[in-house]
């Protein structure tokens, strides 16, 4: 079976990603706030048809501004639902905005998304689909596998013989410094 890594190297978009973004741990909320919606617009597509799109989304999502998005409303649900540059999917735009409201209550609580990720910390897989679908919108258990893995929550981005995965083990992510159940 070809993995990512296989596929990936020297590819226009799939490359640059593989290689700088995926399974590297992240604590900014906009860019967590952007990889959770970018694997929520994947569900039922192709990754790189999300790749291609990924500038029309940041674009759309106002950089992933975590308190900009929240304050969205029906207009930009129709306005959203109008832009060819996203991809065109009511219930995922819809997700998107819900989710940074719930971050906006994550922070009351946690103090940040990176803060209520990390206070969960170690689950297993199965775990943290039940955290995040009762936390988040539309996060079904690939969304959240996915999501948890690019951001080095969970292993699995790549294998061990993929030069990248040797970059994101000096990082020290967080699936190699607690053992997940």
């Amino acid at each position: 079976m070809t993995s990512y890594c296989d596929l990936a190297p020297g590819h226009p978009d799939h490359g640059p990603y593989h290689d700088r973004e995926y399974g590297f741990p992240i604590a900014d909320e906009g860019a967590l706030f952007e990889r959770m919606t970018l694997e929520i617009f994947q569900a039922g597509l192709s990754w790189l048809i999300i790749l291609k799109k990924r500038k029309g989304l940041i674009i759309a999502f106002e950089n992933f501004d975590v308190e900009r998005v929240a304050k969205f409303d029906q207009r930009d649900v129709e306005r959203l639902m109008q832009d060819t540059s996203i991809i065109r999917n009511r219930r995922k735009i819809e997700a998107t905005i819900e989710n940074a409201r719930r971050i906006i209550e994550i922070r009351q609580t946690d103090g940040s998304l990176a803060n209520w990720i990390d206070l969960h910390h170690p689950l297993s897989r199965e775990e943290w689909v039940k955290l995040c679908r009762k936390t988040f919108k539309f996060m079904g258990k690939e969304i959240v596998g996915e999501f948890l893995m690019s951001i080095g929550y969970l292993p699995g981005a790549h294998h061990e013989n993929c030069p990248v995965y040797k970059l994101i083990a000096a990082s020290k992510p967080a699936w190699m410094r607690k053992k997940a159940a």
